[in-house]
């Protein structure tokens, strides 16, 4: 299923001059790449509903911007960044700048309440990018990064927690569309998960080519 994925041309231009180079200046997890992997996948799913591929893509580019200000809290700072854009103001009206704003709020996977409009299960689902060797690499940079202390045994053992947490069965993370085709391979990587032996093997891997 195709539709018209044309964004305005001013629209684009704006973001890509004024919003996605702040991504060249966050963590590894949240680079440019990042970025412009949740734009596509955001309007591959945007093909299967009702909405403006305009905000859709707006939603996407600036859903992590609030990472800027505090990575723990950025989804909420990423809200406000879209409601005091007064840029936006060119191609949104305020009452579609409030959804966009609510949907960048509810994209975080540790949100426990379903997100408030379909954009923001969009963007939502889009930002969940399941690569095993994506997730096991961020997280074993997320664990290096914070703990320096820590040996090789320790970063493995705080790099299975967080896979635990968060990917593995009954974890926080959840899709919300049908569309979305990280389930299947969240599902794949669970099994990964659940051989204890092969998952510590391959973060134990990733740690070393990290050195």
């Amino acid at each position: 299923m195709t539709k018209n994925r044309t964004i305005r041309l001013s629209l684009q231009q704006y973001v890509e001059q004024e919003i996605l180079p702040r991504y060249d200046l966050f963590d590894a997890a949240h680079q440019r790449e990042h970025v412009d992997a949740v734009i596509e996948q955001s309007m591959e799913m945007a093909d299967y509903y009702e909405v403006d591929c305009n905000m859709v893509y707006a939603i996407a580019a600036y859903h992590d911007t609030g990472i800027a200000v505090d990575r723990e809290t950025h989804h909420l700072h990423s809200g406000r960044i879209v409601r005091c854009d007064n840029c936006l103001r060119q191609w949104f009206s305020e009452e579609q700048i409030e959804v966009m704003a609510q949907a960048v709020e509810d994209h975080r996977a540790s949100n426990s309440d379903e997100p408030r409009s379909i954009y923001g299960k969009i963007v939502a689902d889009a930002d969940r990018q399941i690569d095993g060797y994506t997730i096991v690499c961020r997280t074993v940079q997320y664990a290096m990064q914070h703990h320096p202390e820590a040996d090789k045994l320790r970063i493995q053992e705080l790099a299975l927690r967080h896979l635990d947490e968060k990917y593995a069965e009954g974890g926080y993370l959840r899709f919300w569309l049908p569309q979305s085709a990280n389930a299947e391979r969240l599902r794949q990587f669970q099994q990964l998960i659940k051989d204890r032996d092969a998952i510590r093997r391959y973060i134990g891997q990733v740690y070393d080519a990290l050195q």
